[in-house]
């Protein structure tokens, strides 16, 4: 039962969530900016740079939603978040991995659907995330994590991966 209201819960937030980044606000965007939802010709070289930046895209947003339904015991949206702090795979090296993985399938959206349109969004977004983030979730991270918080945002950049993995030290409480 608890595994099957994990799926749910991130279910949830995927639909609340990315679906919305990621498929109605572009398809949106297309049908009232180009008339319909077609892709860019397979034979320009930026369709295949779309293809190219998705895999990383994907592989970032599934490996977090494995994550933190595996460790953190709560989803990505704001609503239901994590209660315990996520300090393995992408996240020992960027403390936004999940954005991350969001922007670059955002970007290879811009250039599979050739959208200048769809550019202007992922700006958006972008620049909203960089907005949010540091004014909002990251005070309650540390409301949430405190000092295990604050050492990991001392260690691990925000945007830019570090080239080592950081470990979080244990604590007493670990010992």
């Amino acid at each position: 039962m608890a595994k099957g209201n994990a799926i749910l819960r991130w279910l949830q937030a995927v639909l609340l969530l990315p679906f919305v980044v990621l498929v109605v606000v572009p398809s949106l965007i297309l049908l009232a900016v180009h008339g319909s939802m077609t892709a860019s010709s397979t034979g320009e070289w930026y369709f295949w740079v779309g293809l190219v930046i998705s895999v990383p895209g994907l592989t970032l947003a599934g490996w977090n939603v494995w994550l933190f339904i595996r460790f953190g015991n709560g989803t990505a949206a704001p609503w239901d978040p994590p209660q315990n702090l996520v300090v393995r795979g992408p996240y020992r090296h960027v403390r936004n991995p999940m954005i991350t993985g969001v922007v670059f399938l955002l970007l290879a959206e811009c250039l599979i659907f050739g959208s200048w349109a769809i550019a202007v969004w992922f700006g958006i977004f972008t620049i909203g995330n960089m907005v949010y983030l540091p004014m909002f979730e990251e005070p309650g991270l540390i409301k949430r994590f405190g000092d295990d918080y604050l050492e990991y945002r001392k260690h691990v950049p925000r945007w830019i991966p570090r080239i080592t993995p950081w470990t979080l030290p244990p604590t007493n409480s670990d010992t």
